[in-house]
């Protein structure tokens, strides 16, 4: 956690920016200088919290809310500029990495199956080159090792044996590898040492090079806030090394599956095909995985968002078979068993933000308020005509609030603005009390109008920047997760200024 000599009744300002977007790196952004020279950038301007995006590997599509691993970094994010000034990769390395040649002026958009085959070259050159380092590091890196075992082993071997299947899921594989045999998976071991390294080095320098920002941000005040997915992906290591927490079959078949119920927007709901929690199960073993998931992510991040929090007051469980998510049922969730472990494991304060949007029961509030988490509104739902709209500035009261503009899966607040309806536009300006000129610092400045304890703005929104700049959109599988920022040019250092300059305002 940061610490420092806030007071519990400053109100500070949040940019909401994934790493993989961050410039001056060849196909995506990284964990390196560019990095470095973000924190110090926000930290100049009076910017105190980074939001960022699950760190977690992404799925083919190039989300991190599906990853194939709830404990894992991404690869993608591994520096090899900073790799090779510490000599575990030598100078003449970088230039025959994938992406290196022809040098691009600025990559404005992630190409996924560049990163992945950089990605691999990394993992390939680290173990080439690891024989020759010092015993010194040798020793860290085992002491790692040993420290994270209870799901680096378990990834590793998820990760070489899914690339080594052509990337079928796990329950396409052998049966004896699908259901962890323990001898079959001990001889297969032996055979696929070099390859499991390569992985273990990965993850170790991702953990290293991520660490030393976290300390950087510490040093400069400034709060890394995560994210947390709440369900993981049916073909993950997660679930295939633990199998009986999940409501899923040995065959990788799934015996309830994740969703919500039908509603104003979709008449059939939402399918998320991903398998609901055995919460039974979970409760006979003290909730060990979920605290080891949250242990871990605390070491990656400050305060979490935990996404999908109405899921621990109740969850919509669908059938296995089913096509779309009309005959699912409710069923409770163990939510205020799992919180208070969770908050005595955190030293008796959850450092986590409740993503309570959409249609929220009484059950959700009473759950969040009594582990006193703050909930999170969205100004770009506020404007539909309705005065008693939750998300209205004016209906936003007390402080346990983290208020957005608009999300990573929101458009850009100038591309909601380009569709808005009349009426919506006529609303915001009344509210506004002037004409709408720059949509998404007037929305930054209502959502400092309010007595919320966080605003947190995406930088696309601070840039004026319309849909081509759009992050995500749910419900698509294309051009989703790749935008890029540019390089630290005066737009982006006037952008931040003017935003911690308002803050400097509104904080006192």
């Amino acid at each position: 956690m940061v610490s420092d000599s806030r007071s519990e009744r400053d109100r500070r300002v949040g940019v909401l920016l994934h790493p993989t977007a961050l410039p001056d790196s060849p196909v995506c952004g990284s964990f390196g200088r560019s990095a470095r020279e973000w924190l110090k950038t926000l930290a100049s301007h009076g910017v105190a919290v980074w939001q960022i995006l699950p760190l977690a590997p992404p799925d083919g599509t190039g989300s991190p809310y599906s990853s194939p691993s709830s404990f894992a970094l991404n690869p993608w994010l591994l520096d090899a500029e900073d790799l090779a000034e510490e000599s575990f990769l030598a100078s003449s390395d970088l230039g025959s990495l994938p992406g290196a040649e022809p040098k691009a002026e600025a990559v404005s958009v992630l190409d996924f199956q560049l990163a992945d085959a950089r990605a691999s070259a990394l993992a390939r050159a680290l173990a080439a080159h690891w024989p020759q380092q010092s015993s010194a590091r040798k020793q860290q890196f085992a002491r790692w090792r040993v420290d994270q075992t209870h799901w680096l082993t378990d990834h590793v071997n998820f990760v070489v044996l899914r690339d080594q299947h052509n990337g079928l899921p796990w329950w396409s594989w052998p049966h004896p590898l699908a259901v962890q045999q323990p001898d079959a998976l001990a001889q297969w071991r032996l055979q696929h040492g070099e390859a499991l390294l390569e992985q273990e080095l990965l993850q170790w320098h991702l953990d290293r090079q991520w660490q030393r920002l976290r300390e950087q941000a510490r040093e400069l005040n400034i709060e890394i806030l995560g994210d947390l997915p709440f369900y993981v992906a049916r073909d993950s290591a997660d679930v295939w090394s633990h199998r009986s927490l999940f409501s899923i079959a040995a065959d990788g078949r799934l015996r309830l599956q994740s969703g919500v119920p039908p509603d104003y927007f979709s008449e059939t709901g939402q399918l998320w095909g991903t398998p609901v929690y055995s919460w039974a199960r979970h409760r006979r073993t003290g909730f060990r995985w979920w605290r080891n998931r949250l242990k871990r992510q605390w070491m990656l991040a400050d305060r979490l968002r935990l996404d999908h929090f109405r899921a621990l007051a109740g969850f919509w469980a669908v059938p296995g078979d089913d096509d779309t998510a009309q005959n699912g049922v409710w069923q409770r969730s163990p939510g205020h068993e799992l919180l208070r472990l969770l908050r005595r494991d955190a030293g008796g304060k959850l450092p986590i933000v409740a993503e309570d949007l959409g249609v929220i029961t009484p059950d959700v509030e009473r759950l969040r308020d009594r582990f006193r988490l703050p909930g999170m509104k969205v100004l770009q739902f506020a404007f539909d005509g309705n005065h008693r709209n939750p998300y209205l500035p004016s209906n936003i009261k007390g402080r346990r609030w983290v208020v957005y503009t608009g999300t990573h899966d929101n458009p850009t607040t100038m591309g909601w603005w380009q569709r808005l309806d009349e009426s919506s536009r006529r609303q915001l300006g009344e509210v506004l009390g002037c004409h709408v000129e720059a949509p998404g610092w007037q929305l930054m400045e209502l959502a400092m109008a309010t007595s919320a304890e966080l605003v947190v703005s995406p930088l696309q929104d601070l840039l004026h920047l319309d849909d081509q700049a759009r992050f995500n959109t749910p419900g698509t599988v294309g051009g989703n997760w790749c935008w890029r920022m540019g390089t630290f040019d005066e737009a982006l250092q006037g952008a931040l200024k003017g935003y911690g300059e308002r803050a400097a305002v509104w904080g006192r």
